[in-house]
Formats: C-alpha cells, sequence, structure tokens
C-alpha cells in the first residue's frame, strides 16, 4: 500500500511536455561555490523493474525464480528459515542467482542484425511500456529533480552491469521522453562488475555489497571534490528506500562528516508520503526532517 501511495504521487506521465515549461532551479550555494551531490540506488529505488533472481535446492539443484522484491524481503533467511530454508544463494556470474543483473556475452552481429541488448536495458524498456505507477520508483521525483537541473549524480548499485550499460538504460528513459536531459554524471559503480571490484578492494569483496557500496560512496564524494574543487558549502545526500541499506550509509556519512567537517551530509529515506532526510553529524547523531514528497531540492 505505501508503494502504491508512493508511486501515484510521484507520477510524472508527459514529463517531456512538462518539463518545456520546468525552470531550471540554481544549486543553492552555487553562489558560495558549493554544489549539491545527488547518489542514488538503482533498483526499487529509482525503478521497479522485472529482472529475476534464481535460488536453488540444496539437494535436487532445482531452481526458483523470485522477483528482486521477494529476493529482498527473504534475503535474510534464505537458507536458514522459513520458504526457502532448504535453497541456497550461487554467486557464480553466469549460472547464479545474479545472472541476470550481469552483463551477457553479445556480439556485434547479434547486436546489429536481432537488436539483442543487456538485460538491463531490455527490462528497463519494457517497464517504461508500463503505467507509470507500475514501474516509478520512490526516489524517482528526486532523480528527476537532480537529472533536469544537471546536479552531479552517482549510481550506486549491486548490479554488476558494465557502466555503459547503465548508461545505455538510463538514456531510454531520456529517449522515451521520460526525462528532460541526460544525467551530468559524477561517476557509476555497478559494485560487482569486475572493473568496480578492482577500484574498490578487489575480487576478494565479490558478494560482499554492504562493503563495496561504503567504499563507493566514499569514492563518490572523493571525486566530486577532485572534480568541483574542496567548499565547505557541498552538500552530498543519498537516496535509498530500503531500511537494511540505510544503516550502512549513515555508517559511512558519519566517516566521511568527520573527514570533512565543514561539508553537509544527508540520508534521504522514503517513508509513507514524505521523504524522512536526515542530516549526518560526526558524533553519529542526526536531526530528521520530513520533507513533503513533491518538494524536490531536497539539498
Amino acid at each position: 500500500m505505501i508503494r502504491r501511495v508512493l508511486r501515484s504521487q510521484g507520477s510524472t506521465r508527459g514529463q517531456m511536455e512538462f518539463s518545456l515549461h520546468r525552470p531550471i532551479e540554481p544549486d543553492r550555494h552555487f553562489h558560495k561555490g558549493g554544489r549539491s551531490f545527488y547518489f542514488f540506488d538503482f533498483d526499487d529505488n529509482i525503478a521497479f523493474l522485472s529482472t529475476p533472481t534464481y535460488v536453488f535446492h540444496k539437494k535436487t539443484g532445482k531452481e526458483v525464480s523470485l522477483t528482486s522484491q521477494d529476493y529482498v524481503l527473504n534475503s535474510m533467511t534464505i537458507g536458514r528459515s522459513g520458504v526457502y530454508k532448504d535453497y541456497r544463494v550461487d554467486h557464480d556470474p553466469m549460472k547464479g542467482t545474479f545472472r541476470n543483473f550481469r552483463d551477457k556475452n553479445i556480439s556485434r552481429l547479434r547486436k546489429v542484425l536481432l537488436g539483442e541488448r543487456q538485460s538491463f536495458v531490455e527490462d528497463l524498456s519494457n517497464a517504461l511500456g508500463q503505467p507509470d505507477l507500475n514501474w516509478k520508483g520512490p526516489s524517482w521525483n528526486c532523480f528527476y529533480h537532480a537529472v533536469h537541473n544537471q546536479r552531479p549524480l552517482s549510481l550506486i548499485t549491486a548490479r554488476g552491469h558494465h557502466p555503459e550499460t547503465l548508461k545505455e538504460g538510463i538514456r531510454v528513459m531520456f529517449e522515451k521522453g521520460h526525462l528532460s536531459r541526460l544525467p551530468n554524471y559524477l561517476s557509476l559503480y555497478p559494485v560487482s562488475h569486475p572493473r568496480a571490484l578492482e577500484e574498490l578492494g578487489g575480487p576478494s569483496l565479490y558478494g560482499n555489497i554492504p562493503l563495496l557500496k561504503r567504499q563507493a560512496l566514499r569514492k563518490s564524494v572523493e571525486k566530486a571534490i577532485e572534480t568541483y574543487g574542496y567548499s565547505p558549502f557541498h552538500r552530498f545526500g543519498m537516496s535509498d528506500d530500503d531500511p537494511k541499506n540505510i544503516q550502512w550509509i549513515h555508517d559511512e556519512m558519519v566517516q566521511l562528516k568527520k573527514d570533512y567537517p565543514e561539508m553537509s551530509f544527508f540520508v534521504i529515506e522514503t517513508h509513507s508520503d514524505h521523504f524522512v532526510k536526515r542530516e549526518v553529524h560526526g558524533s553519529g547523531f542526526d536531526s530528521k526532517q520530513n520533507i513533503p514528497f513533491q518538494q524536490l531540492s531536497l539539498f
């Protein structure tokens, strides 16, 4: 029910036409040398996709397909208790649980002649053909605001696609009129991709999604400072709708606040028909502010 309320209020059907009359909002502290940086998880946050995951019976090896929402709901009990206590997760990138969250080896011939695309692009394209209510995630409006106003933007996702695959999918959103322009990318971290793994600590961390995402968050902040210069007026916010992810985001931002005490750090969690904005402080405590869901100038 919550999901339906959020997405119905976030509907932006005819977004391209609407954006023609939508002014560009200046960054709050741009005149002081500060920028607002937006970081997003993708799945079930920006958009809901039909990409399936799989679990495997411990004895027979029989696989069972799960939606991403079903996997999230049961991820803590797979192999231990509940409906999937007799099943296991397989991290093999080609045949395992998350094989559809990785790129396939598609030849140029198959791309040109058959129009074959990576699963992320195909699933996203199919989702965009559905009513807005079916695919727009709780952070869609915030994502649109960041893209429309060209805020520096990072995607930090557990997926293992090549970064260019993520860009191709976002381009489909633009081409189909759901975005007014292409994002101003700061960084792209599909943390299960081999290139991202190398940058974030090495292949031994494969499967440790919370640690990889924490590393990606820090790397993105460091790249923001490298690219746009140091400013005490920089503001960083990460949006996530999954309560299990909020803790690691908060913990890393506490450390970042200690490293960069003059800058501002926010965790954005969707809640009912509001965003809950938490400003993080070095002490580990934060202040909370409920922001009306349609108020998009979060930082």
